[in-house]
């Protein structure tokens, strides 16, 4: 609607905040919150079970460091595969890493056309939504 208004009151125990710093930090509250959930449901801080203030903290700035990490990964994923999430960037790289090892065990490797054809079956398995998938293509 156009010329509608609200009237928000904002407090803050810290009295030195100036009344920006406040609308800023209140702004920035639903983003904290967002990166909260990534970091219990797809990174492990929900898993983490520390008592003591140092490996508590480490577990938290581990989970928050892979929620930005991935956002930029995504980012990046999402040039090539738009309806991509979390979800099916976990699971290409999980088979990045799989497809690794287990040519890592055969005695001879095989020709590049068929590293890239099977990389891409081994690739879209675990994604929720289709992927088709170059080895380059991150």
């Amino acid at each position: 609607m156009p010329g509608a208004f609200a009237n928000v009151n904002l407090f803050s125990s810290n009295l030195e905040l100036s009344y920006e710093t406040i609308i800023d930090y209140y702004s920035l509250r639903f983003q904290i919150e967002f990166n909260f959930r990534d970091a219990k449901q797809y990174w492990g801080l929900e898993d983490f079970m520390n008592i003591k203030e140092v490996p508590l903290t480490n577990a938290l700035n581990l989970s928050l460091f892979i929620v930005n990490l991935a956002q930029v990964l995504l980012r990046q994923f999402r040039q090539t595969h738009p309806d991509s999430g979390t979800l099916d960037l976990k699971a290409y790289f999980r088979a990045a890493k799989y497809f690794e090892e287990t040519i890592k065990m055969l005695p001879q490797k095989p020709d590049t056309i068929l590293l890239e054809q099977i990389f891409d079956q081994v690739a879209s398995l675990g994604c929720i939504h289709a992927v088709k998938v170059r080895s380059s293509s991150l």
